[in-house]
């Protein structure tokens, strides 16, 4: 699939199949966050891989969405700020760009699989870190459910370019 093909396939996907993710996949998926650039190449993040079954009411009360629980795996990236990249010049720390682009990568492998995802940001944090049992180093930042998808997709529109990209 051409690269510009996958990015108008990505979609957040609010309806999941059970059936489980081939471990091939799931381990092509993970690597693809592993491959993906980081501050100085600090890699201060882990990847947690959540089986849905067996922690259905854990996950719900991490973010109460029925669809969020459908998939069979849930993933968490978890991100250690203090290893993370600062910015000396302004104090800028990167980790959560970083997780972004972790977890960008995580979510497009997941798609040229035929495999959907979610990006979660609005979840509850102190419900994350007691499922995880993370201590103060790591910080939960994005959730995916990852699971072929059982829904339509959604038509959202974007803004356009004269909207949205400024010349100078």
């Amino acid at each position: 699939m051409e690269f510009s093909e996958l990015i108008e396939k990505r979609y957040s996907v609010r309806g999941y199949k059970k059936d489980p993710i081939e471990k091939e996949k799931l381990d092509k998926i993970l690597n693809a966050g592993i491959l993906a650039p980081t501050g100085v190449n600090a890699q201060a993040f882990k990847i947690y891989v959540i089986d849905t079954e067996k922690h259905k009411e854990a996950l719900e009360k991490i973010y109460p969405h029925p669809w969020f629980v459908e998939a069979p795996i849930v993933l968490c990236l978890a991100m250690a700020p203090a290893k993370s990249w600062t910015r000396p010049w302004d104090g800028k720390n990167i980790s959560d760009i970083d997780a972004g682009i972790v977890m960008n990568h995580i979510i497009l492998q997941a798609t040229d699989l035929g495999i959907g995802t979610c990006f979660i940001g609005a979840f509850k944090k102190y419900a994350a870190q007691d499922l995880l049992q993370l201590d103060e180093e790591y910080e939960p930042v994005l959730f995916t459910p990852l699971g072929y998808p059982n829904d339509d997709g959604r038509n959202t529109s974007r803004k356009s370019i004269e909207e949205l990209v400024v010349y100078k």
